[in-house]
């Protein structure tokens, strides 16, 4: 059984290395927990304070068919400058200070009962990685969807136009995640930008409507982040697939799911040096495996193993589950 390359840093590694008494890769490992992406993410800290400046090539110099003694005009590629900006995610627990006293381990059951709240920040980040839009909120960052919206934009080829027409549709996308490729960004100086702030014990005022008090121990949650494509064409969307005709023999209108994802698999580049990865909702992916034990005997579904765990796989290629990409989006055109 293979095990999936992991030599670029995921942000529980960034957390490791930055965080020596380990508070907060206790957290980043809850985060994870309910979030597949974040097993796979490559995390780089950004060159700016709020976000991180890179350059894309949008262009490849021309070479020169060249005679004796013909000359060879100097050529460069085209290269443009890109800012993506990082997102403040934050929450607050509290926890009545009578109860968490009575467990013995007070440190520990905190943090048990906080898990509520960050697997909320944690659904809420994958929504974000997706969806988010700053020109919109600028509050937040741009995730893949807005960059991967127009099959009539620059990138088109890598978006696959799956049929559906109406407003009830899924996506699935196939991302690289690379240095030079996609990957998750947090400000510079910060520890893989999660900070965890205990505020110790505080007294909490009108908690009950009334007017009354409780002795509460509270901590402040803040997770800084953003998403850089630095190389488009190591990100594929398989968009329009109509939830509503989908069936196991990929039938009439239904999208055949095991076809576009060969079909994304071909669009990428030399992958040598990405981590690649599927992510989709649960419905699709439930589809796709019936679709898949359907069409052939001996399928492409594999099992593989990605830090000690059994991983899906099709080609090779793991699939990811994503829940917050459970939801029905308009028709991309």
């Amino acid at each position: 059984m293979p095990t999936l390359d992991t030599k670029w840093p995921t942000l529980l590694d960034v957390a490791n290395a930055t965080d020596p008494d380990g508070n907060i890769a206790t957290v980043v490992e809850i985060l994870a927990e309910t979030n597949e992406i974040l097993l796979d993410m490559v995390w780089i800290e950004g060159n700016l304070a709020t976000g991180h400046m890179t350059s894309i090539r949008t262009g490849l110099p021309s070479a020169t068919w060249r005679a004796y003694y013909g000359g060879v005009q100097p050529t460069k590629s085209t290269r443009a400058k890109i800012t993506d900006s990082c997102g403040m995610l934050e929450a607050y627990a509290e926890i009545d200070k009578a109860e968490a006293d009575l467990n013995g381990n007070t440190q520990a059951f905190r943090l048990q009962e906080d898990s509520a709240h960050l697997e909320g920040m944690s659904q809420q980040a994958a929504q974000a990685l997706f969806t988010a839009n700053d020109s919109i909120n600028p509050e937040q960052f741009m995730g893949f969807a807005p960059r991967f919206n127009d099959l009539g934009a620059g990138n088109k080829d890598n978006i696959l136009d799956a049929g559906g027409t109406g407003s009830d549709n899924g996506s699935i996308w196939l991302v690289g995640w690379g240095p030079m490729a996609a990957h998750g960004i947090y400000p510079k100086g910060s520890t893989g930008g999660v900070q965890m702030n205990d505020k110790g014990q505080v007294t909490i005022e009108n908690v009950d409507g009334l007017g009354g008090r409780m002795e509460a121990y509270r901590t402040h949650y803040r997770w800084d982040m953003g998403l850089t494509v630095r190389d488009w064409r190591y990100v594929v969307r398989i968009a329009n697939i109509d939830r509503s005709e989908l069936n196991a023999d990929a039938s009439g209108a239904s999208a055949n799911l095991p076809e576009l994802m060969f079909d994304a698999r071909e669009r990428l580049p030399n992958t040598g040096n990405v981590k690649l990865c599927y992510y989709m909702d649960r419905t699709l992916r439930a589809m796709l495996r019936k679709q898949l034990a359907k069409a052939v005997t001996n399928s492409t579904l594999t099992v593989e193993q990605v830090g000690g765990v059994d991983v899906q796989s099709i080609d090779t290629i793991p699939m990811r589950r994503v829940d917050a990409l459970e939801v029905n989006e308009a028709r991309v055109v």
